[in-house]
Protein backbone atom coordinates (compact mmCIF):
# COMPACT_ATOMS: atom_id res chain seq x y z
CA UNK A 1 0.00 0.00 0.00
CA UNK A 2 1.37 3.41 -1.03
CA UNK A 3 2.19 6.05 1.52
CA UNK A 4 -0.39 8.84 1.62
CA UNK A 5 0.43 12.39 2.65
CA UNK A 6 -2.46 14.61 3.74
CA UNK A 7 -1.53 18.27 3.26
CA UNK A 8 -3.08 21.72 3.27
CA UNK A 9 -3.06 24.37 0.58
CA UNK A 10 0.35 24.50 -1.06
CA UNK A 11 0.13 28.26 -1.14
CA UNK A 12 -0.19 28.59 2.62
CA UNK A 13 0.76 25.39 4.42
CA UNK A 14 4.44 25.67 5.33
CA UNK A 15 4.27 22.62 7.59
CA UNK A 16 2.87 20.53 4.73
CA UNK A 17 5.71 21.60 2.48
CA UNK A 18 8.35 20.14 4.77
CA UNK A 19 7.68 16.38 4.48
CA UNK A 20 6.38 16.79 0.92
CA UNK A 21 9.59 18.30 -0.45
CA UNK A 22 11.72 15.85 1.54
CA UNK A 23 9.89 12.90 0.02
CA UNK A 24 10.01 14.34 -3.48
CA UNK A 25 13.74 15.07 -3.41
CA UNK A 26 14.50 11.69 -1.82
CA UNK A 27 12.41 9.86 -4.43
CA UNK A 28 10.07 8.31 -1.85
CA UNK A 29 6.82 7.45 -3.67
CA UNK A 30 3.56 8.67 -2.15
CA UNK A 31 0.05 9.80 -2.94
CA UNK A 32 -1.07 13.22 -1.78
CA UNK A 33 -4.46 14.54 -0.70
CA UNK A 34 -5.01 18.28 -0.32
CA UNK A 35 -7.50 19.57 2.22
CA UNK A 36 -8.08 23.33 1.83
CA UNK A 37 -7.39 25.19 5.07
CA UNK A 38 -9.43 28.01 6.62
CA UNK A 39 -12.72 26.53 5.42
CA UNK A 40 -15.62 25.91 7.85
CA UNK A 41 -15.23 22.15 7.56
CA UNK A 42 -11.42 22.00 7.26
CA UNK A 43 -10.79 20.77 10.79
CA UNK A 44 -13.56 18.18 10.56
CA UNK A 45 -12.02 16.77 7.38
CA UNK A 46 -8.52 16.67 8.83
CA UNK A 47 -9.74 14.96 12.00
CA UNK A 48 -10.55 11.92 9.87
CA UNK A 49 -6.80 11.42 9.57
CA UNK A 50 -5.21 13.25 12.53
CA UNK A 51 -6.26 13.35 16.18
CA UNK A 52 -5.09 16.96 16.46
CA UNK A 53 -6.94 18.24 13.39
CA UNK A 54 -3.83 19.65 11.73
CA UNK A 55 -1.83 18.89 8.59
CA UNK A 56 0.38 17.31 7.46
CA UNK A 57 -0.40 13.70 8.25
CA UNK A 58 1.38 10.70 6.78
CA UNK A 59 -0.70 7.55 6.42
CA UNK A 60 1.23 4.27 6.15
CA UNK A 61 -1.38 1.53 6.09
CA UNK A 62 -2.97 1.68 9.53
CA UNK A 63 -0.22 3.93 10.92
CA UNK A 64 -0.94 7.68 11.04
CA UNK A 65 1.98 10.01 11.73
CA UNK A 66 1.31 13.68 12.36
CA UNK A 67 3.65 16.63 12.95
CA UNK A 68 6.16 17.46 10.22
CA UNK A 69 9.26 16.57 12.20
CA UNK A 70 7.78 13.27 13.39
CA UNK A 71 6.96 12.41 9.78
CA UNK A 72 10.55 13.11 8.73
CA UNK A 73 11.85 10.90 11.53
CA UNK A 74 9.46 8.11 10.53
CA UNK A 75 10.56 8.35 6.91
CA UNK A 76 14.23 8.32 7.89
CA UNK A 77 13.69 5.03 9.73
CA UNK A 78 11.57 3.49 6.99
CA UNK A 79 13.85 4.58 4.13
CA UNK A 80 17.42 4.65 5.51
CA UNK A 81 18.86 4.70 1.99
CA UNK A 82 17.26 8.13 1.46
CA UNK A 83 19.74 9.53 4.01
CA UNK A 84 17.36 12.18 5.30
CA UNK A 85 19.75 12.63 8.21
CA UNK A 86 23.55 12.77 7.76
CA UNK A 87 25.49 9.57 8.33
CA UNK A 88 28.18 11.26 10.43
CA UNK A 89 27.13 11.31 14.11
CA UNK A 90 28.19 14.91 14.75
CA UNK A 91 26.47 16.17 11.61
CA UNK A 92 23.35 14.16 12.41
CA UNK A 93 23.16 15.58 15.93
CA UNK A 94 23.60 19.10 14.57
CA UNK A 95 20.95 18.54 11.89
CA UNK A 96 18.43 17.29 14.43
CA UNK A 97 19.15 20.24 16.73
CA UNK A 98 18.51 22.88 14.08
CA UNK A 99 15.45 21.01 12.79
CA UNK A 100 13.99 21.08 16.29
CA UNK A 101 14.94 24.74 16.65
CA UNK A 102 12.85 25.45 13.56
CA UNK A 103 9.99 23.28 14.78
CA UNK A 104 9.68 25.10 18.09
CA UNK A 105 10.97 28.59 17.37
CA UNK A 106 11.18 31.64 15.14
CA UNK A 107 7.58 32.67 15.94
CA UNK A 108 8.12 36.39 15.17
CA UNK A 109 9.39 35.51 11.68
CA UNK A 110 6.62 32.99 11.02
CA UNK A 111 3.91 35.46 12.05
CA UNK A 112 5.35 38.55 10.34
CA UNK A 113 6.31 36.82 7.07
CA UNK A 114 3.53 34.29 6.45
CA UNK A 115 3.86 31.57 3.84
CA UNK A 116 2.36 32.77 0.56
CA UNK A 117 3.87 31.24 -2.57
CA UNK A 118 1.98 33.24 -5.18
CA UNK A 119 2.23 36.70 -3.64
CA UNK A 120 4.45 39.01 -5.76
CA UNK A 121 7.78 39.82 -4.15
CA UNK A 122 7.13 42.61 -1.67
CA UNK A 123 9.62 44.28 0.66
CA UNK A 124 8.71 44.40 4.34
CA UNK A 125 10.66 46.33 6.92
CA UNK A 126 11.53 43.86 9.65
CA UNK A 127 10.82 44.37 13.32
CA UNK A 128 13.77 43.93 15.69
CA UNK A 129 12.44 40.51 16.74
CA UNK A 130 12.13 39.32 13.16
CA UNK A 131 15.54 40.74 12.24
CA UNK A 132 17.01 38.75 15.13
CA UNK A 133 15.37 35.58 13.78
CA UNK A 134 16.82 36.26 10.34
CA UNK A 135 20.30 36.82 11.76
CA UNK A 136 20.12 33.57 13.70
CA UNK A 137 19.05 31.63 10.61
CA UNK A 138 21.81 33.19 8.49
CA UNK A 139 24.39 32.22 11.10
CA UNK A 140 22.94 28.74 11.39
CA UNK A 141 23.00 28.12 7.64
CA UNK A 142 26.59 29.39 7.42
CA UNK A 143 27.78 27.18 10.27
CA UNK A 144 26.08 24.11 8.84
CA UNK A 145 27.48 24.55 5.36
CA UNK A 146 30.98 25.58 6.45
CA UNK A 147 31.30 22.80 9.02
CA UNK A 148 29.45 20.00 7.23
CA UNK A 149 28.01 20.83 3.80
CA UNK A 150 31.17 22.02 2.08
CA UNK A 151 33.05 18.95 3.27
CA UNK A 152 30.34 16.71 1.84
CA UNK A 153 30.61 18.50 -1.50
CA UNK A 154 27.05 19.73 -1.86
CA UNK A 155 25.25 23.10 -1.77
CA UNK A 156 22.87 22.17 1.04
CA UNK A 157 23.27 22.41 4.79
CA UNK A 158 24.86 18.98 5.16
CA UNK A 159 25.83 18.31 1.56
CA UNK A 160 22.83 16.59 0.04
CA UNK A 161 19.28 17.82 0.59
CA UNK A 162 17.83 16.23 3.72
CA UNK A 163 15.42 16.61 6.61
CA UNK A 164 17.10 19.75 7.97
CA UNK A 165 16.84 21.45 4.57
CA UNK A 166 13.19 20.42 4.35
CA UNK A 167 12.50 22.07 7.69
CA UNK A 168 13.91 25.36 6.37
CA UNK A 169 12.41 25.21 2.86
CA UNK A 170 9.39 27.37 3.83
CA UNK A 171 11.80 29.88 5.36
CA UNK A 172 13.47 30.12 1.96
CA UNK A 173 10.04 30.85 0.48
CA UNK A 174 9.38 33.55 3.08
CA UNK A 175 12.76 35.22 2.57
CA UNK A 176 12.15 35.27 -1.18
CA UNK A 177 8.55 36.52 -1.05
CA UNK A 178 9.32 39.40 1.28
CA UNK A 179 12.69 40.35 -0.27
CA UNK A 180 14.62 39.88 2.97
CA UNK A 181 18.16 41.25 2.78
CA UNK A 182 20.62 38.40 3.27
CA UNK A 183 24.35 37.82 3.19
CA UNK A 184 25.75 36.20 0.06
CA UNK A 185 26.15 32.69 1.42
CA UNK A 186 22.55 32.61 2.66
CA UNK A 187 21.39 33.80 -0.74
CA UNK A 188 23.43 31.07 -2.45
CA UNK A 189 21.79 28.46 -0.23
CA UNK A 190 18.35 29.84 -1.08
CA UNK A 191 19.15 29.66 -4.79
CA UNK A 192 20.15 26.00 -4.45
CA UNK A 193 16.87 25.15 -2.72
CA UNK A 194 14.75 27.09 -5.22
CA UNK A 195 16.55 25.37 -8.12
CA UNK A 196 15.21 21.98 -7.05
CA UNK A 197 12.63 20.46 -9.43
CA UNK A 198 10.53 19.62 -6.36
CA UNK A 199 10.47 23.30 -5.44
CA UNK A 200 9.22 24.23 -8.91
CA UNK A 201 6.57 21.50 -8.74
CA UNK A 202 5.24 22.74 -5.39
CA UNK A 203 5.22 26.39 -6.52
CA UNK A 204 3.50 25.58 -9.81
CA UNK A 205 0.75 23.73 -7.97
CA UNK A 206 0.42 26.59 -5.45
CA UNK A 207 -0.08 29.11 -8.25
CA UNK A 208 -2.97 27.05 -9.59
CA UNK A 209 -4.85 26.93 -6.31
CA UNK A 210 -8.02 28.98 -5.97
CA UNK A 211 -8.53 28.76 -2.21
CA UNK A 212 -7.69 32.21 -0.90
CA UNK A 213 -7.72 34.10 2.35
CA UNK A 214 -9.90 37.25 2.16
CA UNK A 215 -6.90 39.57 2.25
CA UNK A 216 -5.45 37.87 -0.83
CA UNK A 217 -8.55 37.94 -3.03
CA UNK A 218 -8.04 41.57 -4.07
CA UNK A 219 -4.64 40.82 -5.61
CA UNK A 220 -5.58 37.50 -7.22
CA UNK A 221 -6.20 38.74 -10.81
CA UNK A 222 -2.86 40.57 -10.83
CA UNK A 223 -0.98 37.62 -9.44
CA UNK A 224 -2.49 35.26 -11.98
CA UNK A 225 -0.94 37.33 -14.76
CA UNK A 226 2.59 37.13 -13.32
Amino acid sequence: MALRLIIGNKNYSSWSMRPWIAMKVAGIPFEEAVIPLYEPDSREKILRFSPVGKVPVLIDGDIPVWESLAILEYLAEKFPSARLWPEDAAARAHARAIANEMHGGFLPLRRFLPMNMWRPVIKRELTPEVAANVARIEAMWRTCHDRFGSKAGGPFLFGQFGAADAMYAPVVARFHTYAVDLVDDARAYMNAVMALPAWAEWREAALKETWLLPEDEVDWPTVRRV
